[in-house]
């Protein structure tokens, strides 16, 4: 026991020993930066942006504003590809199969965007190869490069797109701004327009996807009530057998061949 104490002791000594020295490397090193920090004076906000030059203030100004682009990019991602469409699909496959969290939510939403990236890989492709690499290159200016990026989307969106949903957002724009330039669709007319376009079209397909096990819900429900198995859910003994369905059916491979195959 008393070997013990005497190891307890040693050990809390070394440990408060090193707490110690840790604090005090802390306030060494907390002095040095400051001794540092007053030997090197912070340049001021005039030598930054000179009077009566407006290079800096632009370039300021062009970094916030890719700052904002790379923040916003996964919703940009949601509203101009077929990512949408993808993840109502399989939210009603699992809302059909009566599954709470299997798949994850991690798997269905890696799916879906992997499956945008198989979709919409020619857009992506023409983005970079006409848009993003000459801009790296200086070889075109800005606006060309916006142009030649989001040129392979709105061809995609205007592909997919209803002209009920477009006449909509045209007719609500009211001439608050121009709907059209040179025949080209304005992206804030197109981007909505796609989007309710592709909410539309997911709810289709999800109805198309629950409607089997609906029908396997009600021949269970009918068949427990029938024999007076009053207290047993129906779900419990539909769920197994709604899943050996979409088994033997092969149904991912039905599913996603399907959803590929829409938007060819």
């Amino acid at each position: 026991m008393s070997g013990r104490t005497e190891g307890g002791e040693k050990t809390r000594g070394f440990a408060k020993t090193g707490a110690a020295l840790g604090l005090l490397a802390g306030f060494l090193l907390m002095g040095a930066f400051g001794a540092a920090a007053q030997t090197q004076a912070a340049p001021s906000l005039q030598n930054l942006l000179p009077p009566g030059s407006g290079a800096a203030s632009g370039q300021i100004v062009q970094m916030l504003g890719l700052l904002t682009v790379l923040s916003i990019a996964p919703g940009l991602l949601i509203m101009v590809t077929s990512f949408t469409r993808f993840a109502i699909a399989f939210s009603m496959l699992r809302s059909g199969l009566g599954l709470q969290t299997a798949p994850a939510n991690l798997v269905m939403v890696s799916l879906a965007l992997f499956m945008t990236f198989y979709v919409m890989a020619p857009a992506f492709d023409r983005a970079w190869q006409n848009g993003v690499q000459p801009l790296m290159r200086n070889e075109i200016a800005q606006d060309v490069a916006l142009r030649e990026i989001a040129s392979p989307f709105r061809e995609f969106m205007l592909r997919h797109v209803r002209d009920k949903d477009l006449r909509l957002f045209e007719d609500l724009a009211d001439s608050s701004f121009k709907t059209e330039e040179n025949g080209v669709v304005d992206l804030r007319i197109l981007i909505p327009a796609f989007m309710i376009s592709e909410l539309r079209r997911g709810f289709e397909i999800g109805f198309l996807i629950v409607l089997p096990f609906l029908v396997i819900d009600l021949v269970v429900a009918t068949l427990t009530m029938s024999m007076g198995m009053m207290m047993l859910p129906p779900t419990v003994l539909s769920l197994p057998f709604k899943i050996l369905f979409f088994v033997l059916i092969d149904g991912w491979n039905i599913l996603v061949g399907s959803l590929v195959r829409s938007f060819s």
